[in-house]
């Protein structure tokens, strides 16, 4: 029997595109007051998941991966490269959220969100195609997807 780790990945993967093409929407020019007063939060819960989705990966899915899958090491290292770069942009987000909730704007938030948008998808995309097929050969759960003992 197989394990659904592949169309799991795609399932987080796709609500976290959502959520962030939200949150793009939401601090483009001209959205409402009532929608940008949430944002700060909205972006740190954001930002708190998609690093706990990163976390699981690299503590679960890819040793597990690595141990079964030796030739995907490559693969693996890059895309915790990526996570770690991902994570400083995070960071970027986080304080910007910070500055719109403190003083009520934040002109560089918009093109943040924007560009790790980009950054994201060709992560995730690329992640996807490289390691979704072997996901689905792993014995687990989906408990390998993410940090168990997280905040969240």
């Amino acid at each position: 029997m197989t394990s659904p780790l592949g169309a799991e990945l795609r399932r987080v993967h796709d609500s976290l595109r959502a959520d962030l093409r939200a949150l793009q929407a939401a601090a483009a020019t001209g959205a409402r007051p009532d929608v940008r007063r949430t944002l700060p939060a909205h972006c740190l819960t954001f930002c708190a998941a998609l690093t706990v989705h990163h976390t699981g990966e690299d503590a679960g899915a890819f040793p597990a991966l690595a141990q079964r899958f030796p030739a995907l090491a490559p693969v693996l290292d890059k895309m915790t490269e990526d996570h770690v770069w991902i994570s400083g942009i995070l960071a970027r987000v986080e304080e910007l959220a910070g500055e719109l909730a403190a003083s009520g704007t934040s002109p560089r938030l918009a093109g943040e969100l924007d560009g790790l948008a980009a950054i994201v998808e060709s992560h995730f995309s690329f992640e996807e195609r490289r390691i979704a097929a072997a996901l689905d050969r792993l014995p687990g759960t989906t408990a390998l997807l993410v940090q168990e003992n997280s905040a969240l």
